[in-house]
């Protein structure tokens, strides 16, 4: 059976005029910033794919540079790729994400879920810790407030040493929290506010891609957490998958409560 189209097929560059194209609640005319070859309808779509931030697409079908699709961020049919292709390089998007994890293009929330996942799937952070969209024919960059997605929801197993914490971000990924997915903390200078995040997966040197735990959530990790010695202080954290993680030291360990 033919497929039906997900979006109308915008085949050539980042910058061509296609018309009109929803991006929000309502049709938005002028230029949209990827091309797209035919795409599974939203109930088709994730067939097969348990991570919609991994580097591979939402779509079953990997990037395509066919010549289809030559010359714009294309997402189709595998094994199109051509080795040692140099993307074209467009600069800057007019894209960011804010620090509630939401999705501007020119100022406009993009409000439709799957493609703000089919965007994540194309996101990477280079070595020099700049965020871009990329596909083998193209690349751009593109502005990040803070962490590019938002862990939305938790869920426990299990007590102690064997409790197993999973989070859900608000692209759907689900990762659970130990060796290949560490939290951190970081305290804001001014205020010593907490904001916890979880890596999510490495980017193309040392700068990682996380999630940053919002609010809920940490007042959760906060109800489970439990006492342990991180060398010669008292800290309260979690554990998770055998890995203890530290959220702020226990309360007047150091004069006041840091969580």
């Amino acid at each position: 059976m033919a497929k039906r189209p997900y979006l109308p097929a915008l085949r050539s560059s980042f910058y061509e005029m296609t018309g009109q194209a929803e991006i929000g609640t309502s049709a938005v005319g002028g230029m949209l910033p990827i091309s797209w070859q035919e795409m599974e309808p939203p109930d088709e779509i994730g067939d097969g794919v348990i991570d919609a931030t991994s580097p591979l697409p939402l779509s079953p079908g990997a990037l395509d540079t066919s010549a289809a699709g030559a010359g714009g961020l294309t997402l189709g049919r595998p094994g199109f790729a051509e080795k040692g292709r140099v993307p074209f390089e467009w600069g800057e998007l007019p894209f960011l994400i804010r620090r509630d994890g939401t999705w501007l293009y020119r100022g406009s929330p993009i409000q439709r879920k799957e493609l703000v996942c089919l965007f994540a799937s194309i996101l990477r952070r280079d070595a020099e810790g700049a965020w871009r969209l990329e596909t083998p024919a193209e690349r751009g960059r593109i502005e990040v407030e803070d962490a590019p997605f938002v862990a939305v929801e938790l869920d426990w197993a299990g007590e102690g040493r064997h409790q197993v914490l999973s989070f859900r971000t608000n692209t759907d990924q689900v990762v659970t929290a130990g060796s290949d997915h560490p939290m951190r903390v970081s305290h804001d200078m001014l205020t010593s506010e907490p904001t916890p995040y979880i890596l999510l997966r490495q980017g193309d040197g040392a700068h990682a891609i996380e999630a940053r735990v919002n609010r809920a959530v940490y007042y959760e990790l906060v109800a489970l957490a439990v006492p342990e010695y991180v060398g010669a202080h008292l800290m309260l954290g979690v554990w998770s998958s055998g890995i203890f993680f530290p959220l702020g030291f226990m309360p007047d360990e150091d004069g006041e409560d840091e969580l």
